[in-house]
């Protein structure tokens, strides 16, 4: 893995995927990548493209915040578009999630022409389906995380509760909103380029090609 990341950042610009379910560890594993390679990489995720909470609410979606009808797919494309052409003098600004307001950021990220690989992160970049169709194909490669189930469930049930929710509301969400997620998520990781197996210390022991 090690190896073929430096290859990735060798340059030119290069747009490199990281998928996996919910709790699988996408953005620590896209973060720890990103600090290896310095200034040769930099992470820009998925989930600046939530859509902000009140739209959620006027369309009736709210309550499943996450689903991949609440997020702007067409809008995450035409950015990596962006990135695939961007001119080396050129910045250009990414949005973020804040999990502390739990809303997207405008703006918050900028993203310089001069870093050769972009690291982004995200549950849906492998979905073959209306609006998120284009994505997989505009990166260079998808590798997709996979870890433990009953330590992805635990860490989703500790990030529910650190946001807020009760130990017995985490469950619930996670029940009717994170794991029908992770199953339609779980479908399509056979269109990876790899899949990265992850251990319970956070170490990465696999590393195999489809």
């Amino acid at each position: 893995m090690v190896s073929r990341l430096g290859q990735l950042a060798s340059g030119p610009r290069r747009l490199l995927g990281v998928v996996g379910p919910p709790g699988s560890g996408k953005s620590t594993l896209a973060r720890l990548m990103a600090e290896s390679l310095e200034s040769l990489a930099q992470t820009v995720p998925m989930d600046g493209f939530h859509l902000a909470q009140v739209e959620l609410e006027r369309l009736g979606r709210a309550h499943r915040k996450g689903a991949p009808d609440t997020f702007d797919p067409a809008g995450y494309a035409a950015l990596l578009r962006r990135l695939r052409a961007q001119a080396l003098d050129e910045v250009v600004y990414a949005p973020d999630f804040r999990r502390d307001l739990e809303e997207p950021v405008a703006g918050a990220l900028p993203v310089h022409g001069h870093t050769p690989l972009i690291i982004t992160e995200g549950n849906y970049i492998l979905l073959d389906e209306a609006g998120w169709a284009p994505v997989a194909n505009l990166l260079d490669e998808v590798w997709y995380l996979q870890v433990d189930p009953a330590l992805r469930l635990e860490r989703l049930a500790q990030r529910h509760q650190q946001f807020g929710r009760s130990r017995e509301q985490a469950l619930a969400w996670i029940e009717a909103t994170d794991e029908p997620n992770a199953r339609r998520i779980e479908a399509s990781r056979h269109r990876a380029h790899c899949q990265i197996v992850m251990n319970h210390g956070g170490n990465c022991y696999g590393f195999e090609s489809n």
